[in-house]
């Protein structure tokens, strides 16, 4: 299944966001599987690595040092720090996603930084994922067994503020089935994938053939 030319220059940047609970997380590996041509953009931190995390799959675990250095060259996309540690999504990734002949790039990341990665790159494409309601929310995050009761409270008090941001967003899915919410999902990038400017090439081609 082919989303866009792999000569094609322009890269599908995906920017996906949510609040804690939503189903991200588990749309966006459902859907790497399905477009192995997509590339997940691993984020730089400089926390230290939790048991069973792989350096360059899960993050990239740099010191705080190589991190501003990135930082003091303009190479993030976006950065935050966040309990005292340094995260950001490297421009490289999307050099690297080009090198390697992928159509595009998928961010996982928050309002915050969907903010910044289209200021950067204005035609990359935002979505936010919206839990059914939130009562669903709360039964998700109280149904997570990695989590205590005071970082399932934080989490569900600041989703209404992150919902509060959807304007900002170019589509919007409600994941209430996992199913029809893949395939809105899959149906953004596909119409992605045929946007005028990234197929133009080839109508040209066609024309003078």
């Amino acid at each position: 299944m082919s989303v866009a030319s792999s000569t094609d220059p322009d890269l599908i940047l995906l920017v996906i966001s949510s609040p804690s609970g939503a189903g991200k997380t588990t749309l966006t590996h459902r859907l790497l599987q399905e477009f192995p041509e997509l590339r997940f953009s691993v984020s730089h931190t400089t926390r230290k690595p939790r048991q069973n995390e792989v350096d360059g799959q899960d993050y990239h675990f740099v010191t705080e040092e190589a991190f501003r250095q990135v930082l003091d060259g303009d190479g993030f996309a976006e950065w935050a720090e966040v309990h005292g540690n340094l995260y950001g999504t490297s421009v490289a990734e999307i050099d690297r996603a080009r090198e390697d002949g992928k159509a595009g790039v998928l961010f996982d990341v928050d309002y915050q930084g969907a903010r910044q990665i289209k200021e950067k790159f204005p035609h990359a494409v935002g979505v936010f994922i919206l839990p059914p309601s939130m009562d669903e929310l709360r039964r998700r995050l109280e149904g997570r067994g990695s989590d205590d009761a005071d970082s399932r409270r934080r989490r569900f008090e600041k989703a209404r503020e992150e919902i509060g941001h959807y304007p900002f967003f170019d589509y919007m899915i409600v994941n209430d089935d996992l199913q029809l919410a893949l395939a809105e999902l899959r149906g953004i990038v596909l119409a992605e994938g045929c946007r005028q400017w990234r197929v133009a090439a080839k109508a040209e081609a066609l024309l003078k053939s």
